[in-house]
């Protein structure tokens, strides 16, 4: 018999009915983290897994793309899974949780509207956490070269001769 034990003993089996049992779009188990209705997963080292999902869900609220899959998000914030800011986002994480709380809500993840949780990130703008996080995405989002095909974007052109003669000129929407 195959062994079908992932990560940290977490079986297929324990991970599938953790997925249908809590509805949810990330999986936790201990230290890895999956979604049910897409096609990536995660292992995470330093946070915990429930403090990693925030912070994807974090993103996904902060910069909004409908045609944006999860899997872009969760490779935007994977550099926050490190030792050096591990507390500085298990804190910003647990504000976020607490003010969450504070509206009727389990948790940031429990909320099921994006305005709301919108909402609790606009009263927290202005905090050091938030700052870090959203000044990473910048990069760590659209950075990615696999993303830039779904805004129309086809990458810097120096390399190619400019702009001039590739098609400078071909925008039909002027």
């Amino acid at each position: 018999m195959q062994d079908t034990t992932g990560p940290k003993g977490l079986t297929r089996r324990e991970l599938l009915s953790r997925s249908t049992a809590a509805g949810a779009t990330f999986v936790v188990g201990a230290g890895f983290l999956a979604a049910p209705n897409a096609a990536w997963a995660v292992e995470t080292t330093t946070l915990k897994p429930e403090t990693f999902a925030t912070l994807v869900q974090m993103a996904r609220d902060i910069y909004p793309h409908d045609k944006v899959g999860d899997e872009f998000y969760v490779v935007a914030v994977k550099g926050y899974d490190a030792d050096t800011t591990a507390d500085m986002v298990e804190a910003g994480v647990a504000g976020l949780n607490a003010a969450a709380r504070g509206k009727g809500h389990a948790s940031y993840l429990a909320m099921g509207w994006e305005r709301d949780r919108v909402d609790i990130l606009r009263g927290m703008e202005d905090s050091a956490f938030f700052q870090q996080i959203r000044g990473g995405l910048v990069t760590g989002l659209y950075n990615q070269k696999a993303v830039w095909p779904i805004f129309g974007y086809e990458g810097a052109s120096f390399d190619q001769g400019g702009y001039i003669d590739r098609g400078f000129n071909d925008i039909n929407w002027l």
